[in-house]
């Protein structure tokens, strides 16, 4: 059986303390790919690397009921600064914790063990999807061709995050 394409609502979160709209490049592989895809581009932002601000951000849009999914690009390295990952698992009811697993595994196909130094990660809070990607167009090109774009159309068998987003918050509805 066929099934039609369920365009989903994208919220792209960039993290940095240099870049801005005019060179987020990141920012801009993310939002082609998505509408390429025929997902609604719902929000776009860039803050500098700040635990609180990322994790109020990523609250804000998870209550958003026109934001189905977060990607957030930068910050998700080893350095100090880096604090991407830490907000977002301020924020997460459940870790996806094969999404690193398997960003690791791309990742190794295309730059070797340098892969070890990234910190990818997807979770949900609030119904919504969450996902933190590396800073670079090339991580976040990765990332989207080779697990979110199957695993965000509804059409991928046997199975795809689309179907069961309905029901990622029922344990908050009353019974």
């Amino acid at each position: 059986m066929e099934r039609d394409f369920l365009p989903v609502r994208i919220a792209i979160l960039t993290v940095s303390d240099s870049r801005d709209a005019a060179d987020d490049r990141s920012g801009d592989t993310l939002a082609d790919r998505i509408e390429a895809a025929g997902h609604v581009l719902a929000a776009r932002d860039i803050l500098r690397d700040d635990r609180a601000a990322i994790a109020d951000r990523l609250r804000g849009w998870c209550a958003d009921p026109q934001i189905d999914v977060v990607i957030s690009t930068g910050g998700t390295g080893l350095t100090g600064r880096d604090v991407t990952v830490e907000a977002h698992r301020d924020i997460y009811e459940k870790e996806i914790d094969a999404f690193g697993t398997v960003f690791t595994i791309v990742s190794m196909n295309k730059i070797g063990t340098s892969a070890v130094q990234s910190r990818a990660t997807g979770g949900v809070a609030m119904g919504t999807y969450l996902f933190a990607l590396p800073g670079s167009p090339s991580a976040c090109r990765d990332a989207w061709d080779e697990i979110l774009e199957r695993q965000l159309d509804y059409r991928h068998r046997p199975c795809n995050f689309v179907e069961i987003l309905p029901r990622l918050d029922e344990h908050l509805r009353r019974k």
